[in-house]
């Protein structure tokens, strides 16, 4: 099969560059002819690209012209995009419709129904954009990157794509990380088609089941964000005071590192290699996993069941979907401290039931987040769209139906 893989990269690097990477390694080692078209949000780097990018979002002709000469280049079976915001715009789904390619799109996030692409706002979940084309109150709040300008821009190009039929007719399929997420798409205003929304988790290389017997530590790791409810975390540390050590950067850096100095258990050791953190991860009592957001599909829990690390996380959302409670992990309410810290006493009063969770945890791993089990998944989905999409003939690409 051959298969073009398109990625617009975030300025700092997450869960979705991630997943852009391996999920193209695994295609490759398994015979299939992959090409990569990535784009960069670093070189958005003046004021006058922050502007053109903001005019470009609904439609980036620049963009449309290189996706249109890879594809006459490439000729591929299909097209698997996993963000295309800002510089690659729609673009990409007009261009390969008119060419005749079946294009599949990962939804990562909840960009499509919530400008956040979160559902998070204030400090709490905020669904009300998904009921709507047009999000006013979304707008008027700025809930994307704390701007009214460019939270506008991004709801013009969901509506005005909307009304031209693209995300129902246009893409020919979609993945969901959880069946939650599909839900949320499924039942939004923009309705996305039932039979084109697919679910597939993420995954991760077997990482190698960690110690038998664990340190005295819990660790987090990840952005240091509102919605990835470090405040819990912290106000949970400063309360019990378990050992805690601390994995990642972000905006609530400086409040991390005063915790830390107010409090000896607490250990704030920054950004780190990924061998440092699978180090910390196959040593660690539990992860704690405590956001107040939805999340998608994280990459670190499908790591942490990998190395059969137990893992207590909030209940919102795709946790409670992903964590049998008291199987292969611990749920929380979210947001709260009080009851964080008596699953942190639950799971460290008992050595017997922490290491049945942590053989589950494996056994989840190795049943559902494996690299064959992926593949399988993956390519059933290819399977599927390019035989929706078939055409009469292989030679699909008419050259001139998208002026250069």
């Amino acid at each position: 099969m051959r298969i073009l893989v398109i990625h617009n990269k975030y300025k700092q690097a997450g869960g979705e560059d991630s997943v852009f990477k391996s999920e193209s390694e695994l295609l490759v080692q398994h015979g299939h002819m992959v090409e990569q078209l990535v784009y960069e949000n670093a070189t958005i780097n003046t004021p006058f690209k922050k502007i053109m990018s903001g005019l470009k979002t609904i439609y980036n002709p620049d963009s449309a012209r290189l996706i249109k000469r890879k594809i006459l280049e490439f000729d591929p079976d299909i097209i698997h995009v996993h963000n295309f915001l800002p510089i690659v715009s729609p673009s990409v789904f007009l261009v390969a419709n008119q060419l005749h390619i079946p294009i599949v799109l990962t939804l990562h996030n909840y960009r499509l129904i919530c400008p956040s692409a979160t559902l998070f706002y204030n400090g709490q979940i905020n669904e009300t954009s998904i009921h709507s084309i047009i999000p006013w109150n979304a707008i008027w709040k700025g809930v994307y990157r704390n701007s009214k300008w460019q939270t506008a821009g991004v709801v013009c190009m969901t509506a005005f794509h909307h009304w031209l039929g693209t995300w129902k007719y246009k893409v020919g399929a979609y993945i969901a990380l959880t069946q939650f997420a599909r839900e949320k798409f499924m039942n939004a205003a923009i309705a996305l088609p039932p039979d084109k929304l697919f679910v597939k988790p993420n995954f991760v290389e077997d990482l190698g089941i960690g110690q038998q017997v664990r340190e005295d530590y819990f660790l987090f790791i990840g952005r240091l964000t509102e919605e990835k409810g470090i405040s819990t975390l912290l106000n949970a540390a400063s309360m019990y005071h378990f050992k805690l050590i601390i994995v990642g950067d972000g905006p609530l850096k400086s409040v991390v590192e005063y915790y830390a100095l107010q409090n000896p258990s607490i250990s704030f050791v920054g950004f780190q290699p990924k061998e440092i953190v699978i180090d910390y991860l196959k040593r660690c009592t539990a992860l704690i996993f405590p956001s107040t957001w939805y999340e998608g599909f994280p990459v670190t829990i499908a790591e942490a069941f990998s190395t059969g690390t137990p893992i207590i996380a909030s209940d919102l959302g795709a946790m409670s979907e992903i964590f049998v409670d008291k199987v292969n992990g611990l749920l929380f309410e979210s947001g709260n401290e009080k009851d964080l810290i008596l699953k942190i006493m639950e799971i460290t009063k008992s050595e017997s039931f922490r290491r049945s969770i942590s053989m589950n945890a494996r056994d989840y791993y190795l049943k559902y987040y494996t690299p064959s089990t992926n593949y399988s998944q993956l390519t059933d989905i290819y399977d599927k769209t390019i035989e929706r999409n078939k055409y009469p003939s292989h030679s699909r690409i008419d050259q001139d139906l998208v002026p250069v």
